[in-house]
């Protein structure tokens, strides 16, 4: 009980209940501010673009909040900052793009800055004199989101958007080519080189072109292209040849198109297509040879002028070309001589023949090696085929190889045990002429040309006096007689009116109707037409009687008999 007493003693804790917070009315505004504000900066950040970075070498009339990015010549987007990269070696220009063009950062985007450029091409940016410099901007394909980019130095020829497609070309090298350089078709501007770079193996170098519709329609896979840069100049035993395709392609190069007309027909080549370069426009067409024979060919004289490449014919149509001009050596009669290796290229003559004619060509063609055999034994032995070098041109002494029959030619094989067969030749006369034309500059110099000249100078001093004295001939004409001439002409021209006078004055006295000369004259006409008749009659008597003229006139009896 005690311990109840005790704590019934200490205090007892009293719950109170707390006060309650009330919210003074002056805190409304803040708050209402605050609310404004954040509504206002999410629509902001909901409403802007992207902020997309790309990276200059240099920033050339750059500046921020004054340059735009801008593509089809609509504003896109603004700079906003322009600084250097963490290593100082590039500038890092930051633009804000609007929203409606956000879609347009993709991977294969590209930017460039645009500003005045000359180049061979042509005269681009100049509207950016007075606007300023601005970044280009060209939209890609892909679907992937990029927000940093790597700037291009040189503006791109096509940008997207442009119908037509691009190919990439294959070359040994670049030669004259460059970025905007045209493509042709038929000397029809069509296209431009985009872009070139070193192939990965080092040995090639691969160009991307661009040809626009319609004429991306042409090009299928067998065309054919080439290089057409400046002048295309060509010396060989054909002749001198000499090919370009515009003012333009002579200053700042390109390359053409065309596809041949042995080449099967099929529809547009794709995007991308790879084709291959060739040097000229002769290469490129040149028609391929499914079947070719190699031969060999020795010669005692000169090669000098027989390059590879140089026509084979045969009675002046080509079947083949020099592949190899070399020499032999014989160890045991130490005989050094020209070797000259070709290809025959047989369909070149079987196009040519018709009917049974081509039995004897395929079998040089596609025949076996024993027909082959058989045919041109048949031509060397029995025929007497021989191999001639010729003269292409004298001016530039190119030669070429030359097969036609020669009966009378000392008999000859074929030399079937060398890999590469030896048909037989004849030596040319091209040596002949080389030894005659000394004889022939000894002739002439021979020639008295000294005495001709003197002679020929004299003849012209003669007709150079001659013609001075006609000229003096003329001119005394001129002043003197022609003169004299007029005023002689103008008296005769008097003297006629006044005899004009004279006969029309006595007309009514000599010619009138009762005038004494006109009764004169009829009496005249009477006596002469008297005299008319006498004589007719007199002839008809020496025809009935022209022993008269001898005997006379017998007399005439008178009474009967």
């Amino acid at each position: 009980m005690a311990e109840d007493s005790d704590l019934a003693k200490l205090p007892q804790a009293t719950v109170v209940p707390g006060k309650r917070f009330r919210v003074s009315i002056v805190w409304a505004i803040p708050i209402l501010a605050a609310v404004v504000a954040i509504g206002i900066a999410v629509q902001r950040i909901l409403s802007e673009g992207p902020t997309v970075t790309v990276v200059f070498r240099s920033a050339e009339g750059v500046e921020a909040g004054k340059t735009f990015v801008k593509y089809k010549d609509v504003n896109i987007g603004q700079v906003t900052a322009v600084q250097l990269s963490e290593d100082y070696s590039q500038v890092e220009v930051k633009a804000k793009i609007a929203k409606h063009a956000a879609g347009l950062m993709v991977e294969d985007a590209r930017f460039w800055v645009v500003k005045p450029r000359i180049a061979l091409t042509g005269i681009s940016g100049l509207g950016t004199l007075l606007s300023g410099n601005y970044i280009g901007f060209a939209a890609g394909k892909s679907d992937h989101p990029r927000r940093s980019f790597t700037g291009l130095e040189v503006p791109p020829i096509v940008t997207g958007g442009v119908p037509g497609r691009q190919f990439l070309l294959h070359a040994d090298t670049l030669g004259s080519v460059g970025i905007g350089s045209p493509i042709y078709y038929r000397r029809l501007p069509v296209g431009e080189v985009v872009a070139y770079d070193l192939a990965a193996d080092g040995k090639t170098v691969d160009i991307k072109i661009f040809v626009h519709s319609p004429y991306d329609k042409h090009v299928n896979p067998g065309t054919r292209f080439w290089n057409a840069s400046g002048i295309d100049v060509s010396l060989n035993a054909n002749g001198f040849d000499v090919r370009t395709e515009s003012l333009a392609a002579l200053v700042a190069g390109g390359l053409a198109f065309d596809t041949p007309v042995f080449a099967p027909t099929a529809g547009p080549a794709a995007a991308d297509t790879a084709f291959t370069l060739y040097g000229t426009r002769a290469v490129a067409m040149k028609q391929p040879e499914t079947v070719a024979r190699h031969y060999a060919l020795f010669f005692k004289e000169t090669v000098r002028g027989l390059s590879i490449g140089a026509p084979v014919t045969l009675f002046g149509m080509p079947v083949g070309e020099v592949t190899d001009v070399g020499l032999t050596f014989d160890p045991a009669t130490l005989d050094i001589h020209p070797r000259v290796e070709f290809t025959f290229y047989p369909e070149r003559m079987v196009m040519r023949l018709s009917g049974k004619q081509e039995v004897a060509a395929q079998a040089l063609a596609a025949g076996s090696e024993q027909k082959r055999y058989v045919v041109l034994r048949r031509l060397v032995e029995e025929r007497g085929l021989r191999a001639q070098l010729k003269t292409g041109s004298l001016i530039t002494g190119q030669l070429y190889v030359a097969f036609d029959f020669y009966p009378s030619a000392p008999r000859a094989k074929i030399d079937w045990s060398q890999d590469t067969p030896v048909l037989p030749s004849v030596e040319s006369l091209v040596p002949d002429l080389e030894a005659k034309l000394p004889e022939i500059v000894d002739k002439i110099n021979k020639l008295p040309l000294q005495a001709i000249a003197e002679d020929l100078k004299k003849n012209l001093e003669t007709l150079d006096q001659t013609l001075k004295s006609a000229n003096k001939l003329v001119s005394h004409v001129d002043t003197d007689v022609v003169p004299e001439l007029k005023g002689t002409l103008e008296e005769a021209r008097r003297a006629m009116a006044a005899a004009e006078r004279v006969m029309k004055g006595a007309e009514s006295t000599l010619v009138g109707p009762n005038a004494p000369t006109q009764q004169e004259l009829r009496d005249t006409l009477q006596e002469v037409s008297r005299t008319a008749r006498s004589l007719r009659v007199l002839t008809d008597y020496l025809e009935r009687h022209p022993d008269s003229l001898i005997r006379g006139k017998p007399e005439q009896k008178f009474g009967r008999q």
